[in-house]
């Protein structure tokens, strides 16, 4: 196992410090738990060299390691196991990263999945994921999507009244698994738009409306209210939000026997942060997982109730840490005394999130990992946007058009918010494992970029 590269010697050469130590938990990792050297001096994830992997499947890459992937699900199902006496289940947060090899990894480690689109949840089906542990979220799901899941047998994880009111309507003689999403009113420090526990959030049941939500619900045989979920937010370091949120679900978990309802699963969601640069100091899956489990049992003893199938749904600490993404660098623009440009073939149409949540990510040269770093440079993307720039102040050696510029920690939220903007193509991706790569995604074409386009008769050229 490896850590950052990003490190500078006395000797002013980049190097990968070696742990002799057990691995890591992958969200503390900045590179893929797999990563090295090797000695042509090139970047190597999963015993494949990154540099060779371009010229093969050409660039914007994203580059997957499975064993960073698979580390992380078994981690979280252990500390689960070893923590909570009671049930426990772990489900993917696709929405980071949905595609079929993705979906197929993590139903093959044991994880259920967290799917918010009939989309998602078609995906996840066709990667032979079970019906009993999809739980299908989301704020304004369609009649469509909500037959989808109905047909399907997920579990809907209802948000709001109009939703719970269709449910009603939509029942036939078999009852509807249901879990109710409310909102905990407690605050944690990340960024505002992944910010989703606060009272004013879009997402689930105000806390004053419980016991009308309980009531109905209990008015209603037609809805099999098993559990209730709540979510506090995405990137988060601090502990002390979850455990209080462990006794609010708790307390939550009483009122609804008042209503004669037997909730047997709470929902906690997920949020626990990942390392994007050498000062995020994230806690560990297993230091997460604690924290949780004692929570809930602690809370669930000293008011006398049983301990329900307990639930968390991790998605960018499982996925983010185990991919990369790799770019081919262009041309370079040296502002005198200001900065300067170095500019790479891909950007906010492979990775938005530093356009939209103004995220820090850190870099490295793939073909010359151990050459000085001389200088500090902004990577800027090849959209016509100016605010297309991938990383504001990255530490590079002396670059050259041709180089390959990797930037790390991409697997969450880059291919599943990926776009078309300026009709770029989106990228491929590949998972690597033991010296072999596979592809997973395909480089769209162009002709991918018109597949969907309509030209009415009376627009085309008759010359």
């Amino acid at each position: 196992m490896v850590s950052t590269p990003t490190t500078v010697a006395a000797s002013g050469r980049q190097y990968l410090p070696v742990s002799t130590d057990n691995p890591a938990s992958p969200n503390q990792s900045l590179l893929p738990l797999t990563a090295g050297v090797n000695r042509q001096d090139h970047l190597e994830i999963g015993g494949c060299d990154v540099v060779e992997l371009v010229q093969r499947f050409g660039t914007p890459l994203y580059v997957l390691d499975e064993e960073t992937l698979r580390t992380a699900c078994r981690q979280y199902r252990q500390a689960f196991q070893q923590y909570y006496p009671g049930e426990s289940l772990v489900i993917y947060a696709s929405k980071a990263w949905n595609c079929l090899a993705v979906c197929a990894i993590v139903a093959s480690e044991g994880l259920g999945i967290d799917v918010v689109s009939g989309g998602e949840l078609y995906t996840a089906l066709q990667a032979g994921m079970s019906a009993e542990t999809m739980y299908f979220h989301g704020n304004n799901k369609s009649v469509e999507e909500l037959t989808m899941a109905i047909e399907t047998g997920c579990t809907i994880v209802v948000d709001n009244w109009l939703e719970l009111q269709t449910l009603v309507g939509l029942a036939a003689e078999q009852p509807i698994r249901i879990m109710l999403r409310l909102t905990p009113g407690i605050e944690c420090h990340t960024h505002e738009y992944i910010r989703t526990g606060h009272l004013d959030s879009k997402f689930g049941f105000d806390p004053v409306q419980l016991d009308r939500v309980f009531e109905f619900v209990s008015q209603h045989p037609q809805l099999d209210c098993v559990g209730l979920h709540a979510h506090i937010g995405s990137q988060i370091f601090e502990l002390q939000a979850h455990q209080d949120l462990t006794g609010v679900m708790v307390q939550w978990l009483g009122k609804a026997a008042h209503y004669g309802l037997s909730i047997r699963e709470l929902d906690i969601g997920g949020g626990l942060g990942i390392r994007y640069t050498e000062s995020d100091d994230p806690p560990s899956i297993a230091a997460w997982a604690k924290v949780i489990c004692e929570g809930i049992v602690t809370a669930c003893q000293s008011q006398n109730l049983a301990l329900p199938k307990l639930i968390a749904e991790p998605g960018r600490s499982l996925i983010g840490p185990a991919c990369v993404t790799a770019y081919k660098i262009g041309n370079q623009k040296e502002v005198p005394g200001i900065r300067t440009y170095v500019t790479v073939d891909g950007g906010m149409s492979d990775n938005p999130r530093p356009i939209t949540y103004q995220s820090v990510y850190r870099s490295v040269i793939a073909n010359r990992m151990s050459a000085p770093l001389t200088q500090t440079v902004s990577v800027a993307g090849k959209h016509c946007e100016s605010g297309d720039i991938v990383i504001k102040q990255a530490d590079l050696p002396a670059t050259e058009a041709g180089d390959v510029l990797v930037v790390m920690t991409t697997g969450a939220y880059n291919y599943s918010m990926a776009s078309n903007y300026n009709r770029l193509p989106r990228p491929a991706a590949v998972l690597v494992n033991q010296g072999e790569a596979s592809l997973i995604l395909q480089r769209e074409t162009y002709l991918d970029l018109v597949r969907q386009d309509c030209l009415p008769e009376r627009l085309k050229s008759h010359g």
